[in-house]
């Protein structure tokens, strides 16, 4: 498959990869990261010599992809897609492709133990942190956390195996490495340091101290729309390429990547593959996190329940393309306090993307994990209104529209398959409360969502009602509609 794959009609690894060091560990080998973080490293490897390679890791789930890439020598296909035309690079910085539960955790945390591991970084979505959304904090009543402390030499969740290898690593005499997440949560550097300090200090105080005095956890703002593969995306990639890659992924032509430079054991050169190095991402994590994920959430819920199974598909309704451009640029970019960055200038570039007829990104796949997402795609934006007793109208009806989306049933009365890590208790408040206020009254109540105050708030409770009750009576898109009439 290797030399199949060399001979693709792509651009081709021409470095020597048999010179790459496996210096960064990765954690949630997924599409996104195949086609962001694992492109940056080829980039470098390709046009200035970087010896940077990857180990890359599934600790749960995934076991096809990790087979595929070991079947393929560890290459696989990126292609990116515009209306205009389709590119393809064949990636070639994967030194080695591990799953815990195939290869044994043993393997996994042996090479994380190797001297050269200069970085762990992660992209295992939001609820793989097993953290609280509302509060940022380590839920040690998970599942996961509470077989992992029972037994942390064999842990499962990415928290347990990070801390097992730094106290291998600690007990060898090796440096610490640092702790990179890249994904799409606010200070999500700040997040993992939380959550793997609280889990460490759990297993053992001195350990705890341990971390915290040698090891950094850089925050990240990451951004490339990746839809989720489909043997559809396989069948254009082979047609391009002229090679059947399982491996493969598409995305959008647009890349960005915000990195706070806080390494203990050093980096790769990203800034000259086009990453912005700088000393706080915070502000462009809230910037991307409010103005890009959640007009995408905003369109998720209402775009699905009004039939739309793609976000070009609502671009194309004018009432859903005005919405979420006013969403942007008058309800989320009021909260920001990124500087040096023209906000208007963003929220029409995001408006292009989201147009991309070729991306085909379902609004399915972005409704997903919904409880893990509205707390900062949503809920800190109203927040902020509140204090400033600002309009936040579309921001409720986004909100309403996750309500309307959970409740399990379309609005041609077909059920809705929810994906979400508290289904169980997003389904006990949808079962236990009649359809109406007292639906919007339930879920406002689960507090791992919307912590204390907010419900409590009148105002917030009311236009989220309104929204809610016009979404019943009216449907999504004449709701849409009467909103993007109103601005």
């Amino acid at each position: 498959m290797e030399n199949r794959l060399l001979t693709a009609k792509a651009t081709l690894p021409k470095y020597d990869r048999n010179k790459l060091v496996a210096r960064i560990v990765h954690l949630g080998f997924g599409a996104f990261h195949r086609a962001h973080q694992s492109v940056y490293a080829d980039i470098l490897a390709a046009e200035h010599d970087s010896d940077w390679g990857y180990c890359e890791v599934n600790l749960i789930g995934g076991e096809q992809q990790i087979a595929d890439l070991k079947q393929q020598d560890n290459l696989y296909t990126v292609a990116e897609m515009s209306a205009d035309a389709w590119t393809a690079r064949v990636v070639g910085v994967a030194k080695r492709a591990l799953h815990a539960q195939v290869d044994g955790l043993e393997t996994v945390l042996a090479a994380m133990c190797e001297p050269q591991v200069a970085i762990v970084s992660l992209t295992i979505t939001e609820k793989g942190y097993c953290h609280s959304p509302a509060t940022g904090k380590l839920m040690l009543d998970h599942p996961l956390i509470v077989g992992d402390l029972q037994n942390p030499q064999q842990p499962k969740s990415a928290a347990g195996v990070v801390v097992e290898a730094l106290a291998r690593r600690k007990a060898a005499g090796l440096p610490a490495f640092s702790v990179m997440s890249c994904d799409n949560m606010p200070e999500n550097g700040h997040v993992t340091r939380n959550v793997v300090c609280a889990y460490a200090r759990a297993v053992s105080a001195e350990l705890g101290d341990w971390i915290e005095a040698n090891v950094t956890f850089p925050s990240t703002m990451v951004d490339r729309i990746v839809p989720a593969v489909t043997a559809e995306t396989l069948d254009k990639i082979e047609q391009l390429t002229g090679v059947r890659d399982p491996a493969g992924v598409a995305c959008e032509p647009f890349r960005q990547w915000v990195i706070e430079d806080n390494f203990v054991a050093g980096r790769p050169a990203w800034e000259k593959a086009g990453a912005e190095l700088v000393v706080d991402v915070v502000p462009f994590e809230e910037m991307k996190l409010r103005m890009l994920n959640g007009s995408h959430s905003f369109l998720a819920y209402l775009g699905y329940l009004a039939g739309y199974q793609h976000i070009n598909e609502c671009m194309e309704d004018e009432n859903y393309r005005r919405a979420a451009h006013a969403l942007m640029l008058k309800e989320q970019a009021p909260t920001l306090k990124v500087q040096g960055v023209d906000l208007a200038h963003y929220a029409d570039l995001l408006i292009a993307r989201y147009s991309n007829t070729a991306l085909r990104h379902r609004t399915w796949q972005i409704a997903m994990d919904g409880s893990q997402k509205l707390p900062q795609r949503m809920l800190d934006s109203v927040r902020w209104h509140l204090v400033h007793q600002r309009d936040f109208s579309l921001l409720a009806l986004g909100i309403a529209g996750w309500m309307r989306y959970v409740g399990g049933v379309d609005e041609q009365g077909q059920a809705i398959e929810v994906c979400d890590p508290l289904l169980a208790v997003i389904q006990n408040a949808v079962n236990s409360s009649a359809e109406g206020e007292a639906r919007v009254q339930a879920l406002l109540a689960i507090e791992a969502i919307f912590g204390n105050e907010l419900p409590k708030d009148a105002t917030f409770v009311a236009q989220v009602k309104k929204a809610y009750l016009t979404l019943l009576e009216k449907g999504a898109k004449a709701t849409v509609a009467q909103y993007a009439v109103a601005l």
